[in-house]
């Protein structure tokens, strides 16, 4: 059942985007990047009275909560921190890594938060948490908490440099020159580079020495080439409940066909498991044996035809392509057992070749990143450089769809602002 709180409203300011402070003393801490992850960390670095400069290149802070969840931002999964049985929620090359953060600040804790805010917010299946009117009510949330912390933000700031000498972290910036001995990188994947993404955080692991595993996009749409793709372009905007297999890994939710392929949160839970070359398994009636319910339908009703049958438990536009695409069509009657097996493995065994995936430009997050092992699963400092941090997305581990990868953001981004 859909729950929803919701108390008192108010309009909060946005944190005012000022010069910087006139002063050659050092951050406590450096923050670049004020996303998800930035804003909690700079939040929890600021209410322990250190001195935090948030740097963001882009005009606004919070640029991807903005967009999230049809510009309602699924906050939270009531399930991220359940690490009970079932399939981890989490993938990484170390999927543990991510247990202690999750563990500490919880789903229930960032809904504290937005309560004591009079924010509105509802359940939706599976878990997530949106909010009733707006994503900026989060953005504008933590905001007020960075100002309420002192935290300086300087937004449409690009950093040319980044050096670590005699202690302290020198960064180059088109705002001027800053130092601090803590400098955390929240800076996320290439995802949604329209938003102001890029691998900037990878480049300077790398500078530092540390192993960045291969990125790719994640939570994206498949695609198609040759004559599947034009098939499956007469299907776009038809909608189906369905199971998607690849190996051992299923998840059941709505497929979308598109006009390059096939989109829907089951497709896009699976391309994060997903690899090039290899088949995906489709079943569109996982509620129906179909190979029951047209043997039977034969026996009673012999006269009725194929595709009519079919769009009593699919869409009618994909009923007909099953026809077509399987060549079997006309009265059950003259159809033999043998034809309409075959109709309901491809209805419920759909086996298909993507040729790839939409990529960075509509990819929700983005797998890979800093490796794990370079990092501690508490404070999220690198073991080979003290005083240099990396949270959220920009790190290996990267969360199942509705509001896993949100809830990672503010546990790594609050562990990280609890240790600098």
């Amino acid at each position: 059942m859909a729950t929803t709180r919701s108390s008192r409203t108010e309009k909060l300011p946005n944190l005012q985007n000022g010069g910087l402070p006139e002063s050659s003393e050092p951050y406590d801490v450096i923050i670049i990047g004020a996303g998800a992850a930035g804003l909690m960390c700079a939040r929890e670095a600021g209410k322990r009275d250190r001195r935090v400069l948030l740097l963001e290149q882009a005009a606004k802070p919070g640029e991807k909560i903005r967009i999230s969840g049809g510009g309602r931002c699924n906050f939270t999964n009531i399930y991220a921190s359940d690490f009970q049985g079932g399939m981890m929620p989490y993938l990484s090359q170390n999927p543990r890594f991510c247990i202690s953060a999750l563990k500490r600040y919880r789903p229930e804790d960032f809904i504290a938060l937005v309560d004591s805010y009079g924010i509105a917010w509802h359940e939706k299946t599976l878990g997530q948490l949106f909010c009733d009117e707006s994503s900026k009510q989060i953005i504008d949330m933590l905001l007020t908490e960075c100002r309420i912390a002192d935290v300086t933000l300087q937004t449409e700031t690009t950093v040319d440099y980044i050096e670590k000498r005699d202690g302290l972290f020198h960064l180059s910036t088109t705002r001027g020159d800053f130092t601090s001995p803590a400098l955390v990188i929240a800076t996320g994947g290439p995802s949604i580079p329209k938003m102001g993404a890029s691998p900037f955080g990878y480049r300077i692991a790398e500078q530092f020495g540390l192993n960045v595993i291969p990125p790719r996009p994640a939570l994206v749409p498949l695609t198609f080439s040759g004559p599947l793709k034009d098939k499956l372009a007469t299907l776009a905007g038809v909608s189906v409940n369905a199971e998607v297999q690849f190996g051992k890994t299923v998840f059941r939710d709505a497929l979308l066909f598109t006009h390059r392929g096939l989109s829907g949160p089951a497709i896009l839970q699976i391309s994060s498991y997903w690899r090039e070359g290899r088949p995906i398994r489709i079943n569109m009636a996982p509620d129906t044996d179909i190979t029951a319910m047209l043997r039977e339908a034969k026996e009673s009703h012999p006269r009725q035809e194929l595709a009519t049958i079919l769009a009593e438990y699919l869409p009618r536009r994909l009923a007909r392509f099953i026809c077509e695409e399987s060549g079997i069509s006309g009265r059950l009657a003259d159809l033999s057992h043998k034809k309409l097996d075959h109709v309901a493995r491809m209805i419920q065994d759909w086996q298909v070749l993507p040729n790839g995936t939409e990529g960075y430009r509509t990819a929700e997050v983005t797998l890979g990143g800093v490796d794990t092992d370079e990092l501690s699963s508490r404070t999220f400092e690198c073991k080979k450089i003290k005083g240099l941090y990396f949270i959220g997305e920009v790190v290996d581990v990267t969360g199942h769809l509705g509001g896993y990868n949100f809830q990672w953001a503010w546990a790594s981004g609050h562990a990280c602002g609890q240790a600098v």
